[in-house]
Order: C-alpha cells, then structure tokens, then sequence
C-alpha cells in the first residue's frame, strides 16, 4: 500500500529535502494512518488537509533540526563542542 518513507535530513540525504521529497513522505504518512490510497470524493477535503499540515509540520521539524557533525539547521555545517583543555 505504501512504500517506505525515506529519511530526510542530512547526513541521510546528501543535500536538503525538497518541497516534493517533504510533500511525497506527508502523502505517505496520511494514506498509512488512514488506510486509503486514494480518499472517496466526500473524504477528499480532509484528507488534502491532512497532507498539508503533516507538510508543513515536516518542513518546521527539519528546519528546525541540529544534526550534529552534519548540516544544521540553517544549513551550515556543525559540530559537537570541543572539550576543554584543562
């Protein structure tokens, strides 16, 4: 019914999500949690919400996310603190 939701974030993925990787794995999500492929005409409306707020919430958590020793949130590479030299 649905195929593996691949993960999003640095290091997995060698450059950021796009909008289409982020929409493709909500879409995912929304036909996994609700059993359907393809929602009937009179579920269509809450089922393309559905897909838009797990979207956006998506987007929020990876441009939120600091992946330590990879890219962080504001793309930049990161880094686990030194420790100190005393």
């Amino acid at each position: 019914m649905c195929r593996s939701i691949k993960t999003l974030r640095p290091p997995v993925l060698p450059e950021e999500a796009t909008e289409e990787d982020i929409r493709a794995a909500a879409l995912q999500f929304v036909r996994k949690v609700s059993g359907f492929r393809a929602p009937a005409a009179h579920n269509r409306e809450v089922f393309e919400r559905a897909v838009d707020e797990v979207t956006e919430a998506t987007r929020k958590l990876l441009d939120g996310l600091e992946v330590r020793g990879g890219r962080g949130a504001a793309g930049k590479a990161t880094q686990a603190p030194a420790p100190d030299a005393a």
